[in-house]
């Protein structure tokens, strides 16, 4: 290869797969039998399309007694409510009739009292008259106080009976909520994906029963060799060859983590996808890292990493021989390296594995 001098665009690439932005497990959220699958994996789905139906006898009898507990606790709430009523009533009928006998007493003692000072009745009357009348007062007073009590106790015991019936309300709409959760419904637009369950499996809760995912929405899941991967920064643009075509994008995250000597980086795809883009395709991933404007570079030798010193096959001008040059590499790119010194622009050089002549310090070429 030839040593050049301008710009050099810093790139790494690496294998990885499309994957949807948007994956959704359906867990179970009872316990049950698989009854019936109605949709196979690869089906386009909406959010309220049944793919599963499980079965479970004792939920379904479970939710039965929980509705008749509810009817029950409301019949008593509405047995209470008429209860309380109709002893307001009485309570308001006894007050009004305490009330009535007082004034009537009340016109009688004013009465004595008038014919007593023109000595028509006898004491005796006169007095008894007079107590009549107070103990009409107090009654009167005691059964005010009772109206008053029936009239505030009625809105707290109902409240209170309102919050049993309540609570059993929520115990049966959960049962209720658990019967229909048997119908395993996708709960998003997209297309199954995976169905790890068959008919008669018997599943718990929390057992991924189905997963959906939107094929609209893909991203990139490129896996970089770990000595590559440092220089990767979120926001850099990406290339996205899917053999069928290529797409741009851009990187939005960096896994923190190394698996196996690579690590994985996401960019997101920018635009259309190609023709053909489904999940789980592999495609070949390359992302540009900065752009050299004015560098001295060449074709990315078979031995040697960045920044370190090697021993590079130069062509002497004019001969068919070749030299080995000390040269330090400095920053490399996918096809290409940076030379910082020992080479310069027009120089030739042998990129293949020379390491059968480590040896030799000059060799001929056929």
């Amino acid at each position: 290869d030839t040593v050049k001098r301008g710009p050099m665009v810093r790139e790494v690439r690496g294998l990885g797969t499309l994957v949807p932005e948007e994956i959704r497990w359906i867990p179970a959220n009872t316990e049950g039998r698989v009854e019936k699958i109605v949709v196979r994996p690869g089906t386009q789905v909406k959010g309220d399309t049944v793919i599963l139906e499980l079965s479970s006898p004792e939920l379904e009898q479970a939710a039965h007694d929980a509705e008749s507990k509810l009817k029950a606790a409301e019949a008593e709430f509405t047995t209470l409510q008429a209860k309380l009523q109709r002893d307001l009533l009485d309570q308001e009928s006894t007050t009004a009739r305490v009330h009535s006998e007082l004034e009537q007493a009340r016109m009688e003692s004013e009465t004595n009292e008038q014919l007593k000072k023109n000595g028509l009745v006898a004491e005796l009357q006169y007095k008894t008259a007079q107590v009549k009348a107070a103990e009409l007062a107090n009654r009167d007073a005691i059964e005010q106080k009772r109206l008053n009590f029936a009239r505030d106790s009625i809105e707290p015991q109902l409240a209170s009976k309102q919050a049993e019936v309540d609570q059993v309300k929520a115990a049966a709409q959960l049962k209720l909520d658990q019967v229909e959760a048997l119908h395993v419904k996708a709960g998003m637009n997209g297309v199954l994906q995976q169905l790890p369950v068959d008919v008669g499996q018997r599943v718990k809760i929390g057992d991924n029963l189905a997963r959906v995912a939107d094929p609209t929405k893909l991203k990139a899941e490129i896996k970089i060799a770990e000595t590559q991967a440092k220089d990767i920064q979120i926001g850099e643009k990406a290339t996205i060859d899917t053999r069928n075509g290529v797409a741009a994008g851009h990187v939005t995250r960096v896994d923190p983590a190394v698996e196996q000597g690579t690590v994985k980086v996401d960019a997101q795809i920018d635009g259309e996808l190609p023709r053909g883009a489904r999940p789980d395709l592999t495609i070949d991933g390359t992302i540009e890292l900065e752009r050299l404007d004015d560098v001295i570079y060449v074709g990315r030798p078979a031995f040697g990493q960045e920044n370190n010193t090697v021993g590079i096959f130069k062509l002497v001008s004019g001969s068919s021989e070749a030299v080995r040059t000390p040269v330090k590499l400095g920053r490399s790119s996918v096809n290409s390296i940076e030379i910082v010194n020992g080479l310069q622009p027009g120089d030739q050089v042998i990129l293949s594995d020379t390491s059968a002549w480590d040896a030799h310090e000059r060799i001929r070429l056929n």
